[in-house]
């Protein structure tokens, strides 16, 4: 008994012995698991921040720069962090929405384009068969009476006239887009020049009593780099346009301020305006708000858009702001001179 007792105790603390070896192999390796997933999440966290996080930011930049340049940078605070996934979300995004409008636009093209040739050839068509009619009637008897042979040759020049200027003004176009056109810059004074437009259009004005004034006495010459001929064309289109469509006994206002490196350039009127559906698209050639009167007036319907082509000359741009019956304001920006 005694015999078996002893055996029994000693393969009790065999057992004993050998689970509390077991505790201590287990216990050492759930402590090796957990440094081994310590040092790994440390690697991985290391290894996403300093290499993955890199290329994202480097793609990132990558969209933004081939795609995007015309996007306004995003103003973080230095000290925040920011998330390359969620960036780089971000500019995808931009671009996709970016395609979605180019898409959009293409899609708008064929439209544009057959609206376009309907309009070139109205525009052409006009003119050609008034000649057409003067000239038919003067060799079917009309150019024996003295009455009518003056009066019909005088409307066929002044239909020829317009022939013309539709013809050099889609040149310039042409010529502006494909880049034919060089542009010859200096440095030469805005005030001045818009005084002498304001002499070269006075007349032209005083038939509807529309007054052309300055916000302010500019006594000091207001220098930019451009082509000076180019923004005359620029300024006398503007101009032009406000008497047209001006109100009588109206008054167009021309302002000229300066804004870090650019001069800023407004000409106002306090006529009929527009409605907010037309400002999209009054850049466009041979985009006519009012069709008749237009034509009446004897406009060839690509003023804007000659002025838009020759500001993109330039890298600037010009934006209109209208109301129906508040009156019209574009304005546009020049380098400033030294």
């Amino acid at each position: 008994m005694s015999l078996v007792n002893t055996l029994v105790c000693t393969l009790c603390f065999f057992m004993i012995s050998r689970l509390g070896s077991f505790h201590i192999d287990l216990s050492y390796f759930i402590l090796s698991v957990f440094i081994c997933f310590i040092s790994t999440f440390v690697t991985l966290y290391y290894f996403y921040y300093f290499e993955i996080s890199k290329n994202i930011n480097a793609l990132a930049e990558k969209i933004r720069k081939r795609f995007l340049s015309k996007e306004i940078p995003q103003k973080h605070n230095q000290l925040d962090e920011v998330d390359s996934l969620v960036e780089l979300e971000s500019r995808v995004d931009l671009l996709i929405e970016s395609r979605e409008k180019e898409l959009s636009h293409f899609e708008n093209l064929d439209s544009y384009r057959k609206e376009y040739l309907g309009n070139v050839s109205h525009e052409l068509k006009t003119p050609v068969f008034n000649i057409q009619g003067y000239v038919d009637t003067l060799l079917n008897g009309g150019l024996e009476d003295p009455v009518i042979n003056i009066d019909y040759l005088k409307r066929a020049e002044k239909s020829i006239d317009r022939l013309i200027n539709i013809i050099d003004d889609l040149e310039t176009i042409t010529q502006l887009e494909t880049g034919d056109l060089q542009l010859d810059f200096e440095t030469f004074d805005i005030a001045n020049l818009c005084k002498d437009i304001y002499k070269s259009l006075e007349l032209n004005a005083s038939k509807r009593n529309i007054k052309l004034e300055f916000a302010r006495k500019y006594d000091k010459a207001i220098l930019v780099k451009a082509d000076k001929f180019r923004i005359r064309q620029v300024l006398v289109n503007l101009i032009t346009n406000s008497i047209k469509y001006g109100k009588d006994n109206g008054t167009t206002l021309t302002r000229l301020s300066y804004l870090n490196n650019d001069v800023i350039i407004e000409v106002k009127d306090n006529g009929a305006g527009m409605e907010a559906k037309h400002l999209p698209r009054v850049f466009e050639r041979f985009y006519r708000i009012d069709k008749g009167r237009s034509r009446e007036q004897g406009g060839t319907g690509l003023g804007l858009a000659i002025v838009k082509h020759i500001l993109d000359a330039h890298q600037k741009s010009i934006k209109v702001e209208s109301e129906l019956g508040e009156g019209t304001c574009f304005t546009f920006s020049l380098a400033a001179g030294e």
